[in-house]
């Protein structure tokens, strides 16, 4: 693995929690749950999606939710609530649209409702890797039990400004994040500990997830 590129000395401050807008995706369909709304889904006494909402609150300035079914239960969180603008649950991507252009920070970072243990430095840590490689984005990626390194591309920071280069991607047809992130100049972090990116996508990873697996 090579060594972290030292920090640009031309290059701006890293983004500050101030700067940043943390959005919660709770939009999907929830197919390998049923069609259940996943964020929803309670564990250890509150929805995924609030976990996720509290683990980010400290991290960022202003939050939100993108969320496309039960949208009054989100709303009574208290923070705002985005659906997608293209309808038929259209993917990850639509919720990060979604949250780029309702967003008033130059960035959005993104987790997702089903992994409420992320680490607590998420964010600072995207941050400092986006300052240091004069980055337009950032993405999570994991160090598995093999050494090979797992992406995590939903645990994303990115400039605002990237609106209009996505929504072109999606009017275009497309979906998948990493054929979209690789057009833009971007940095990964790697965290070590992969149980921290648990993620809940069926209803027997919820029991896991609710037994600490």
């Amino acid at each position: 693995m090579s060594s972290p590129a030292p920090p640009r000395t031309d290059a701006p401050p890293a983004p500050t929690p101030g700067q940043t807008t943390g959005l919660v995706l709770a939009g999907g369909r929830g197919s390998r749950m049923g069609g259940i709304d996943k964020g929803l889904q309670p564990h250890r006494g509150l929805p995924l999606a609030r976990h996720a909402l509290e683990r980010l609150r400290p991290q960022v300035g202003a939050l939100l939710v993108n969320a496309n079914r039960h949208l009054d239960t989100y709303r009574a969180w208290g923070v705002g609530v985005v659906a997608d603008a293209q309808a038929d649950f259209a993917g990850p991507l639509a919720g990060m649209l979604a949250g780029l252009e309702a967003a008033q920070t130059p960035w959005l970072v993104t987790v997702p409702c089903d992994t409420p243990g992320f680490p607590a430095d998420l964010v600072a840590r995207l941050a400092a890797a986006a300052q240091a490689e004069g980055a337009d984005l950032a993405l999570a990626a994991t160090r598995e039990a093999d050494g090979s390194l797992q992406p995590q591309p939903v645990f994303c920071l990115l400039r605002t400004a990237l609106a209009p280069s996505l929504r072109a991607f999606l009017g275009a047809g497309q979906r998948k994040i990493d054929r979209w992130t690789a057009q833009h100049r971007g940095a990964t972090v790697v965290f070590d500990d992969a149980g921290a990116f648990f993620n809940a996508n069926t209803l027997d990873e919820l029991a896991a997830l609710q037994r600490g697996g």
